[in-house]
């Protein structure tokens, strides 16, 4: 009998010989692996390797849901793109809100792969238990806004959208997927946008109504009544002012990029892109994604260009920081339509800002010339500059659109002249904005993250102290370097929230280690422990940490960016993580030799053979 809180079918189209088969999912399967990313891992480990080229038919593109997605628990409406990577040639995943999540499980399957590569473009229709291919030649080139609102107009008002834009459809790795039209929510990291491109799978559309069994809804509605008062007040600043809503503070720690991660504070421009400061003068409304009482979405208008005086979604924390502060950019108004350029060709944010950071830096330092540029000035701050920057990496246009079609490593690598020690990424992902040097925890994480620099294990919000439950000793502060064994725990949990699938925001109203286990144990009917809720996130990171052994991954691919292991000019912390010894403090929390593979024994212990 199928577990509750899953819907028991696994869905997989080869768009190469247009077949669609369903299979079951085992409950010993769900078990071990929980769902979302976790489930992703398993398939890619199982069915690709070293020989796959992840831009070619065999790789695999997996759309999964946890077992907690479509249910009454709090954050639960999101799904995981996983695949191997175009950016780093290894594991690649990506998490996306919005609608589309339960949506799509309501269709009757809790995950989708999807391999091979379509002779022509097409998108597919999933409704409840019933997958078509359908043609989409008339939807290729156009933007993700006008895909969304074609086959919404198509597939009824009822349906969700996830799709791409043109730069998807060029394979460019930094391209992301892009839910939920002009208000959008993106899979944006790891170049998940390409890998769909590749399969010429324009969207995926689905039209889900079938009920969602849980096993416990006491449990978890108790457990939402009892987190509500929390989401209320401790959550509150994301509910008025969005993500953005303590950029100033992180300005005051060290923790925002400036100036392409060089300067070390900049004030009082940055007053001007804080939340409260950007949203009090130009909100329309809020928004969320299903299920969510914090609503951390914003509805600002856009100016200038196609869709002059439309609303759109505004910026979040990750894009304001890095086309803002990290360009020398205030005009809040232009990082807003940098981010509905972005959302309508299908980019990820975080790599289009460091991308125009690392050119910007490029062109101070003479390394790009305005032979290079077309003339184009890019100084630090050019708000006119960024805006033609960007289109033309997201259209592929020239020397420039060509040069940071898969970011800024390889970029780094054609200019030469030592552009590589300010090309900041890690395993060719560039840098999300929070900065290791005001949060050690976060030089370990970025290092040995599976996907590349990632900030989602969340570490640098309890460096003043810990988790109940997680394993871990208390915290001794940001600065201190004993966090081997912290930062490995916290990332186990990550990883649950993105097998869950649960919104991380989550934990700013209260959702913590019970709480998570109260709706992973209501929705199923499963009796895990905490102590057996971790265990299951460490074997998921490990799974995928040997997907990227198997690629050839270890201790050379773990490394923190140089600038990061140097101190910011002007302001900012004078701290810098000792991370050499801290990297090997944390192998050996982990179970793994000094070059990083995970020892036999504790593959064992995680029942990985």
């Amino acid at each position: 009998m199928k577990t509750k809180g899953y819907m028991g079918k696994i869905a997989r189209v080869d768009l190469s010989r247009k077949k669609i088969e369903i299979i079951e999912l085992d409950d010993a399967f769900a078990r071990k692996y929980i769902g979302g990313s976790g489930f992703g891992a398993k398939f890619l480990y199982d069915e690709t390797g070293p020989e796959t080229d992840p831009l070619g038919p065999d790789n695999l593109l997996i759309f999964a849901t946890g077992p907690v997605t479509g249910t009454k628990a709090f954050n639960s409406d999101r799904f995981e793109v996983i695949t191997k990577s175009p950016k780093s040639g290894m594991y690649g995943e990506a998490n996306c809100g919005g609608r589309w999540g339960s949506r799509f499980k309501k269709c009757g399957f809790d995950a989708l792969v999807i391999k091979g590569c379509s002779d022509k473009p097409v998108y597919l229709d999933i409704s409840d238990g019933e997958i078509s291919i359908n043609d989409a030649s008339d939807l290729w080139g156009l933007d993700t806004f006008k895909t969304h609102s074609n086959l919404k107009e198509k597939n009824g008002a009822k349906s969700e959208v996830a799709c791409i834009g043109p730069s998807g459809e060029m394979m460019m790795p930094i391209a992301a997927i892009i839910a939920d039209g002009r208000h959008g929510r993106a899979a944006g990291r790891s170049g998940v946008g390409a890998v769909m491109g590749s399969k010429k799978l324009k969207a995926v559309v689905v039209n889900g109504t079938r009920e969602i069994e849980t096993a416990d809804v006491d449990l978890i509605t108790s457990t939402n009544k009892a987190v509500l008062p929390t989401m209320r007040t401790d959550a509150k600043a994301l509910t008025e002012a969005g993500t953005a809503c303590s950029l100033d503070l992180f300005e005051e720690i060290g923790n925002l990029p400036i100036k392409n991660w060089y300067q070390g504070n900049w004030q009082p421009a940055v007053d001007n892109l804080t939340g409260y400061a950007s949203i009090a003068k130009t909100k329309v409304k809020d928004y969320g994604c299903g299920n969510c009482p914090i609503r951390c979405g914003k509805v600002t208008l856009t100016k200038g260009g196609e869709y002059d005086g439309v609303d759109v979604a505004a910026p979040e924390y990750e894009t304001v920081a890095l086309m803002g502060s990290n360009c020398l950019i205030d005009d809040y108004d232009t990082i807003v339509k940098q981010n509905e350029i972005c959302n309508a060709y299908g980019v990820d944010t975080i790599a289009a800002g460091n991308i125009i950071a690392f050119a910007m830096e490029a062109y101070e330092r003479g390394i790009l010339t305005d032979e290079h540029t077309g003339g184009m000035d890019l100084s630090f701050g050019n708000v006119d500059s960024a805006k033609k920057l960007l289109e033309t990496v997201v259209k592929k246009e020239g020397f420039l659109g060509d040069l940071f079609k898969t970011g800024i490593r390889d970029a780094a690598k054609k200019l030469g002249k030592n552009s590589e020690e300010f090309a900041l990424n890690v395993k060719n992902q560039e840098i999300p904005a929070h900065d290791p040097r005001a949060n050690f925890s976060l030089a370990i994480n970025y290092a040995t993250s599976n996907r590349g620099a990632c900030h989602l294990t969340f570490s640098q919000d309890y460096e003043e102290g810990n988790v109940p439950k997680l394993g871990a000793p208390d915290q001794k502060g940001r600065f201190s370097p004993d966090k081997a064994v912290y930062s490995a725990r916290m990332q186990d949990w990550a990883t649950m929230f993105d097998s869950l699938c649960l919104c991380k925001f989550a934990r700013y109203g209260g959702v913590m280690i019970d709480e998570c286990l109260n709706y992973l144990n209501g929705s199923t009917g499963w009796d895990f422990t905490a102590e057996e809720f971790i265990q299951a996130g460490e074997r998921l990171f490990n799974l995928k940490r040997m997907y990227n052994v198997r690629h050839g991954a270890s201790r050379k691919d773990d490394q923190l960016p140089l600038r990061m292991q140097t101190h910011r000019r002007g302001g900012g912390t004078n701290e810098l993580p000792p991370f050499n010894i801290m990297l090997n403090e944390y192998y050996q929390a982990r179970g793994w030799d000094d070059m990083g593979i995970p020892h036999e024994e504790k593959l064992k212990e995680l029942q990985l053979k």
